[in-house]
């Protein structure tokens, strides 16, 4: 096995200790942020000496590229970009707290996630539509790495779908910014100009999440082990399940116990080191 350890900044005195520690044959450069610790043993002490030097650690096979997969698929709030879309529509009504802390609750897994997005849609009645565009606009922004990362997929030709318990207004216009082959997500009801509070159809929740890479896969005749999968929260956990390569981006532990790679310090294009 292979350990890429990166992030910010990498310490050469904790990179010359984790080799050491792993007994690693040699380091490998792979960017100036980035290094590949070649035939490394597993050691206990690892992921912590690692977080405690901010620093993202990951163990993979040798020989493991990026042209062994053909699909990746990723969530969007705060996977994709850097805000819960909800919460900051939320917070043109004055109750960004309170959505906030029930969107909280079901990323961890504590709320079914279809009663956590009906109470918070429904709080949402009466606002005007063109506050989506405000959100969009002024406070949605991408997360580190996302443009590289989707634009070396692309080049790399890999089939790529965005997957959201959000809402269609900002994945629609992300796959056109950035690209994705699909993108599916939640219809916000929308009546005289105002939101009604309703969805349109049915919930993307996390079945349909793994239903959309399932189908996905079987559509480009892929195995289950030439699939990537991006997500944050319990909402994602299915969809990881299914995929080949799973990846917990500044996630919540319930999906960092099933995620073959980690990435809390590192941007999303910490996915293409992994697999260089």
């Amino acid at each position: 096995m292979n350990l890429v350890v990166q992030g910010p900044k990498v310490d050469p005195n904790v990179l010359k200790t984790l080799a050491t520690l792993t007994a690693a044959r040699s380091i490998v450069q792979i960017t100036p942020n980035a290094f590949r610790l070649v035939e490394a043993q597993a050691h206990d002490e690892v992921a912590a000496m690692c977080a405690r030097a901010a620093l993202d650690c990951t163990w993979i096979p040798e020989g493991r590229r990026l042209s062994d997969f053909g699909l990746f698929v990723t969530d969007m709030d705060s996977t994709l970009i850097d805000i819960e879309c909800i919460d900051e529509i939320a917070d043109l009504q004055g109750l960004k707290h309170e959505v906030a802390q029930i969107t909280e609750a079901a990323m961890r897994g504590e709320i079914d996630f279809c009663e956590s997005l009906a109470r918070r849609v429904g709080l949402l009645a009466g606002l005007r539509v063109e506050a989506l565009a405000e959100v969009y606009e002024e406070r949605l922004k991408l997360n580190p790495g996302a443009e590289r990362l989707l634009r070396t997929l692309k080049q790399a030709g890999i089939y790529t779908v965005l997957v959201s318990g959000g809402f269609t207004y900002f994945t629609e216009r992300l796959k056109q910014r950035l690209g994705f082959d699909e993108a599916w997500a939640n219809e916000l009801a929308v009546q005289d100009g105002r939101l009604t509070g309703r969805l349109c159809g049915p919930v993307v929740d996390a079945a349909t999440k793994a239903a959309h890479l399932v189908r996905a896969r079987q559509a480009l005749g892929l195995r289950a082990e030439q699939t990537i999968a991006v997500g944050d929260g319990a909402n994602d956990l299915p969809m990881l399940r299914e995929a080949g390569f799973a990846v917990a981006f500044r996630a919540k532990p319930v999906l960092r116990e099933v995620a073959d790679c980690c990435l809390d310090y590192s941007g999303l294009d910490g996915i293409l080191n992994v697999l260089d």
